[in-house]
């Protein structure tokens, strides 16, 4: 009697499980996988820089092939749970899994996710090149200082040129032209942090003592976040700046506001010193 309650209580458990699953499955595949725009890194954030298209293709290709391998273990479990499961008169029985026809099911699942893990390592290495070996030839340079808890940049003014006398320096905010190719100076006075800028699906540490060079080419016009991403003390969670990109007449006017002043004040002090 107690054997009969606790098979069918199995049974109950068992079922439930199933329905569940198969519910939760058909959700993703009807509804969420359907919808691109749902699960996609740039549904939530723009691609904004050259190479963005790049890690979102590479991050995309991992979700795949990852999601594609859960589905078929969660079959398989699923499948062994109700072949397997325990049935009136029928005892239980060790599996070795020493037979050949048994290893099959380790040798054959272990051989593909190798092959997997090759084509995933073989992308990461096409990308890696492409955003962290080759740097293309440089529009323009921007310095990227980092410290606890600010951003500080050094734009290069109407020049074009860095550490000139009409560089623009900005504390929280990056300015930047659409469409050129920047190369960065990036350097931290006192710890560790990382200059990140999820928009153009960059991420670099800053370490002391070391100028780390990168590059970005912005895509997109408008405002992007700029954030720490480096546990780099008590304030790390307020280290966050703003990026701004614009068409290139915009941001020349932009340079020429910011260096009004200095141009006004140095006209000012010669036509004074001309009168003495």
């Amino acid at each position: 009697m107690e054997d009969d309650k606790s098979t069918k209580l199995s049974r109950v458990t068992f079922f439930i499980t199933a329905i569940t699953c198969v519910l939760l499955a058909s959700v993703v595949f009807f509804f969420i996988l359907p919808e691109k725009a749902i699960w996609t890194i740039n549904a939530h954030i723009p691609a904004a820089s050259s190479f963005a298209s790049d890690i979102d293709w590479l991050h995309n290709m991992i979700t795949f092939f990852v999601g594609f391998w859960f589905v078929v273990a969660q079959v398989l479990l699923f499948g062994f749970l109700f072949m397997f499961r325990r049935k009136p008169g029928v005892k239980a029985d060790y599996i070795a899994g020493d037979t050949k026809e048994q290893k099959r099911w380790i040798t054959v699942p272990h051989f593909l996710v190798i092959l997997c893990d090759v084509v995933l390592i073989a992308g990461t290495i096409l990308v890696w090149i492409k955003v962290k070996q080759e740097l293309p030839p440089s529009e323009r340079t921007v310095r990227v200082t980092a410290q606890q808890w600010a951003w500080i940049f050094q734009h290069p003014g109407p020049d074009g040129k860095l550490d000139t006398t009409d560089d623009v320096t900005t504390v929280d905010e990056l300015h930047l032209e659409k469409d050129v190719i920047y190369h960065f100076e990036l350097q931290a006075m006192d710890v560790l942090h990382s200059f990140s800028i999820p928009a153009f699906r960059l991420k670099q540490d800053a370490v002391p003592g070391r100028v780390i060079k990168g590059w970005f080419e912005p895509t997109m016009a408008g405002e992007f976040d700029i954030q720490c991403a480096e546990m780099c003390g008590i304030g790390h969670g307020l280290m966050v700046a703003k990026l701004t990109v614009a068409e290139g007449e915009e941001h020349r006017q932009w340079l020429a506001s910011v260096n009004a002043p200095v141009t006004t004040a140095a006209a000012n002090a010669a036509g004074t010193a001309d009168f003495e």
